[in-house]
Order: C-alpha cells, then structure tokens, then sequence
C-alpha cells in the first residue's frame, strides 16, 4: 500500500466522528438544562415555602399584639380547630385564611392559676399544595395585666 492509499484509509475510518461527538455534547448539554431547571423548580418551591411560613409568623405576632391590647377579653380570641372564630377573632382568622391556603387555626387561651399570667397558644397549619406536607407555626406566649 502507498501512502496515498492509507491517508485515505484514514479518512474513511474518521468519517461520522465529529457527528458522534456532536451528539454526545449535545446529550450532555441536555443533561445539564434539564438539571438546572429542577434544580431552579425547587428553589422557587423553597421560596414559596418560606414566604407562608413567614406570613405564618407575623400573623401570630399579629394577634398577640392584638389581644395585648385587649387582655380584659383574652378568652374571646380562643378557638378551636375547624370552629368559627368569635367576634373579635374573625377579622384576623379571615385574614390568614386568604394569605395561607387551607389554614387551619387553633388559638388557646389559659389562665395560669394564682397569677395574672395568661398563657396564649397559637398554631397555624397550611399546605402549600394539594400533595403536600401540611407546614405548621406554634407560637406560645405569656400576657400578664399590669399590677
């Protein structure tokens, strides 16, 4: 065989490799578009997230402002889960309810014996989606009368 003749050869046996290797890179490229955009679903869903679960927060302090405000009628603001609020309650529990979907509100109010503490429980369920987890916020906290 002469030069010419194996030069050729060659060449016959290099055909379809830079196809093969574009293909290959566009597969890859692929891979990586289709990672990058699950992994931007999840940091919007993790926003979302966080987003409730801060209107879970100041929803809470919220009411405790509310009623430290009004501790001659702290028993008014108790409610139980799936009850309809009382009067006083209703604007705030309509409130959450519009800003975090499927809401579910429990406010108890305890007197502690002797004192003139009273112990306010709040917790406030979600779900963010249908085939979620529920999310939950329990706050509790402590008002007490100036003596």
């Amino acid at each position: 065989m002469n030069l010419s003749a194996i030069a050729k050869l060659r060449r016959r046996t290099q055909r379809g490799v830079a196809l093969l290797e574009a293909l290959l890179a566009v597969v890859l490229l692929g891979i990586g578009l289709v990672g990058t955009l699950a992994l931007q679903a999840r940091s919007v869903a993790a926003l979302s997230e966080a987003g409730l679960r801060a209107e879970a927060t100041i929803a809470a302090n919220e009411l405790l402002g509310v009623m430290n405000t009004d501790l001659a009628h702290l028993g008014d603001y108790a409610v139980a889960e799936n009850a309809r609020p009382g009067t006083r309650l209703a604007p705030w529990y309509e409130a959450v309810e519009d800003r975090l979907p499927g809401s579910i509100i429990v406010v108890t109010v305890t007197p502690a014996p002797g004192t003139t503490r009273t112990e306010v429980a709040i917790s406030i369920r979600w779900k963010r989606t249908n085939s979620g987890a529920r999310n939950r916020h329990d706050i509790t906290s402590y008002l007490s009368q100036s003596e």
